[in-house]
């Protein structure tokens, strides 16, 4: 494989607090190593329209401290189609890029690993997403911005909760994942945690509420998305009907979770992978992913990240049936 004298750096998928540090990372470590650095913008969406730009270290000043990706972010269904990866190949070749830095997910790095199997070329990947369910990482950029974001808001429901005698059921994201309400959940000294990843969570949920009804008349239950045995929002009419006069509200706290200042984790997490992606391509080390075990960081083929199943933190479990 021929030596990278050029990359570019991209986010993809949803947003996620740190994203700006991580490009701040790779721009700075890059023109440090004396290469060419480009940013593309939107995502694979850009990279197939040619949305390229050179990146220059003044342009990622005072980015480290803020939300959201600075290069924008898009999810592409025509990046799904040979056609589409097609086009992103020769855009990047027309600039004589050959190394790719993507920051994004399991979406993301499934379409980075496919380009970089039909066009052998250096790919990178850095875990950016809330969900923190990333095989082959401890955590992914954003997870403990989002996690900090869920105990300041679930802090605030309970003061009103307490002041009512007030059952709130709160939701919080993860899509299929249980790690955000896992540990906020703990966090906050939640009544009860449902997670996707446990079965008959709900049965439990209701003895402990019926058990406590007459005891503890404020709760706050922690909802992970992904939920599969009942909705949100049955889970209140359950209990509704299982503690008549109870006052029972539900909060979906939504893309609240995604926003704001990264914190001091989040940035220093960001610079690191940020810098190790650079040097994974330096040194020929392609089609993998960064991540941070035991506070380490590792490279992981990206065919891992997609295709095995990160798990839940069974101390953390066991942590719940001892505390709530």
């Amino acid at each position: 494989m021929e030596e990278i004298k050029r990359i570019a750096v991209l986010t993809s998928g949803g947003d996620a607090p740190g994203m700006n540090a991580a490009i701040r990372a790779v721009v700075r470590s890059g023109i440090s190593h004396g290469l060419e650095v480009f940013g593309i913008v939107r995502g694979y969406d850009g990279l197939i329209g040619n949305e390229i730009k050179r990146m220059q270290s003044q342009e990622v000043s005072n980015i480290l401290q803020t939300g959201g990706t600075i290069l924008k972010t898009a999810r592409s269904e025509e990046f799904m189609t040979l056609q589409g990866r097609k086009k992103a190949y020769d855009n990047l070749i027309s600039k004589g890029i050959n190394g790719l830095i993507v920051i994004g997910g399991d979406g993301s790095f499934a379409g980075a690993s496919r380009f970089a199997g039909e066009h052998n070329f250096a790919v990178v990947g850095i875990p950016g997403t809330i969900d923190n369910d990333l095989y082959g990482t401890d955590y992914t950029i954003g997870y403990d911005t989002a996690l900090n974001n869920v105990v300041d808001a679930v802090d605030k429901i309970r003061d009103t909760a307490s002041s009512h005698n007030r059952i709130f059921f709160v939701e919080v994201m993860g899509r299929e994942a249980g790690f955000i309400a896992l540990r906020s959940g703990i966090a906050t000294g939640a009544e009860a945690i449902l997670i996707p990843e446990v079965e008959g969570q709900v049965k439990q949920m209701m003895k402990t509420m019926t058990n406590r009804g007459e005891i503890k008349k404020s709760s706050i239950i922690i909802v992970a998305e992904g939920e599969r045995e009942a909705s949100i929002w049955e889970m209140a009419d359950m209990v509704r009907k299982e503690l008549p006069g109870s006052d029972v509200r539900v909060s979906i706290l939504g893309h609240i979770q995604r926003g704001g200042r990264p914190t001091a984790y989040d940035r220093v997490s960001a610079s690191r992978m940020g810098v190790a992606a650079v040097d994974a391509l330096l040194n020929k080390k392609n089609n993998v992913m960064v991540g941070l075990v035991n506070n380490k960081i590792t490279l992981v083929p990206l065919s891992k990240t997609i295709k095995l199943h990160k798990e839940v933190n069974r101390d953390l479990l066991a942590i719940v049936d001892l505390l709530v």
